[in-house]
């Protein structure tokens, strides 16, 4: 019983990063209708500017989210300007295949200046763990989730109680109307797509202490994140939310009550039957927006 417990509280601390790197893509759906099969090579090119920080500067992993937080929204504003804004017809479609070009030009670089190795982050809390109850906690899951928290509830607050806030949220409603009113809805897509990926730079911080990785690691990671946001509602953050620790439970769950081998199955197979039964996700609409 002890076991299922730890494992359903480890599970809920990883779920929370797993949150934060899935908002990201989630909100760039729910604006600009795009999905950005680039966002798994972007949390990892986050995790590797965290572990360039730490490894040349000495600079500790979460005071360097100050450095690579900015650098990702810029990188991320820039992606937006030459590779998305310019695509026309159906976005949605055209995006997959825009974004996962932009994925295999970040996963080159970073083979080349990093090498293909195996690589993972240090720090005296991703190590360090303390006792509760009758089992061992480390302190990196602990300070991963308060790190998501703490940004995602930074976005709520950005969402609901901001100018930009009520602009974003009336684009991803109903792009037409909002420019019909005088949003300028090019300047919310853009500054939206800096923050998804800006909140990229931090999960992939998150990420790289809790998992070895490599430029290759984005193929699963882009997977499960795909998987998050289509349970819980393309679009939907609170969906997300809810389907990032659900997914992690599941998984922990099933490795201590069964076996690690089957542990992303059962999760993948609960998917399909929800799906079957709501396939519009948990918070999913069951229309499209109007455009």
């Amino acid at each position: 019983m002890t076991l299922i417990i730890e494992a359903i509280i480890t599970g809920l601390l990883t779920g929370g990063v797993y949150a934060l790197m899935s908002s990201g893509l989630t909100l760039l759906f729910g604006v600009m209708e795009i999905i950005n099969v680039g966002q798994g090579a972007l949390v990892i090119l986050g995790a590797y500017l965290s572990y360039a920080l730490e490894q040349q500067l000495h600079i500790d992993l979460f005071l360097g989210l100050l450095i690579t937080m900015p650098v990702m929204f810029c990188l991320g504003i820039l992606i937006e300007l030459l590779f998305i804004r310019p695509v026309k017809g159906d976005r949605t479609m055209l995006s997959i295949l825009v974004t996962y070009g932009v994925a295999l030009v970040i996963e080159g670089v970073l083979n080349i200046v990093f090498s293909a190795n195996l690589v993972q982050l240090q720090a005296w809390y991703i190590t360090a763990s303390f006792q509760v109850g009758g089992f061992y906690l480390s302190y990196i899951y602990v300070f991963g989730f308060l790190l998501a928290v703490v940004l995602l509830g930074g976005l709520y607050l950005l969402l609901y109680r901001t100018k930009f806030g009520h602009s974003l949220r009336a684009t991803m409603q109903n792009r037409t109307a909002a420019e019909l009113i005088g949003i300028d809805v090019k300047r919310v897509s853009t500054i939206t797509f800096g923050i998804g990926i800006a909140l990229a730079a931090a999960g992939g911080m998150a990420f790289g202490a809790t998992n070895a990785f490599d430029a290759g690691s984005s193929y699963d990671l882009i997977s499960r994140l795909l998987a998050i946001i289509i349970f819980g509602g393309m679009g939907s953050l609170s969906g997300a939310l809810i389907a990032s620790l659900g997914m992690l439970v599941i998984e922990d769950v099933t490795s201590v009550v069964w076996s690690p081998v089957w542990a992303s199955t059962v999760f993948f197979i609960l998917l399909v039957i929800i799906l079957l039964a709501r396939p519009q996700g948990l918070l999913g609409q069951v229309e499209g927006r109007k455009q």
